[in-house]
């Protein structure tokens, strides 16, 4: 059982991706939990975008000093790893909404007991697999879980417009992956 199934088990969405690599799973999850996707031009510019809505509301609100700064891997909490294996990371909030409507969570636990109605769960999980010839599968994994009908409607449309732009994003973080840990 992976760890995505510890913490989130059932949910509504869901998207996959993997890439084959020359490197060991250590090597190639260590890589992953450095990489920042700020560092690619065209994540900054899809999250840009994304965000725009927000930071035009701050510009003409005169609130632009109460913004928070752009959407990273920093607004993950770590729920949990397996050295070597996997390492899975998770989200709450209202993504939907122009500021992402997030949620603090520490840690695996208050992810795990965070159960409230309107507000969405979102766990992000890397998963190393070692493959004959040396060669290792780094899938990443994101799953979300809408505790009502009304999130789900909320939801749905958002998850339907940045799917695409979601994917173009994990293909680039996989590549950028790869190259540090062939490189």
């Amino acid at each position: 059982m992976s760890l995505l199934d510890d913490y989130l088990p059932v949910h509504q969405f869901s998207e996959r991706h993997s890439r084959r690599m020359t490197a060991e799973p250590h090597a190639v999850l260590a890589a992953a939990a450095t990489y920042e996707p700020r560092s690619d031009r065209f994540i900054r510019a899809a999250i840009g975008l994304r965000e725009l809505p927000m930071r035009l509301f701050g510009l003409v609100s005169g609130r632009q000093a109460e913004l928070p700064p752009a959407f990273g891997m920093d607004k993950f909490a770590l729920l949990d790893e397996r050295a070597g294996r996997e390492r899975v990371y998770g989200l709450v909030g209202r993504f939907w909404k122009p500021n992402f409507g997030l949620v603090p969570v520490a840690d695996g636990p208050a992810f795990l007991a965070f159960d409230e109605p309107g507000v969405a769960k979102l766990v992000l999980g890397f998963s190393a697999t070692q493959e004959p010839g040396g060669f290792t599968t780094l899938t990443t994994e994101t799953r979300v879980f809408c505790p009502d009908a009304a999130t789900r409607r909320q939801f749905a449309p958002y998850w339907y417009l940045i799917r695409p732009v979601s994917g173009l994003i994990r293909g680039r973080m996989l590549a950028a992956i790869q190259r540090a840990c062939e490189g």
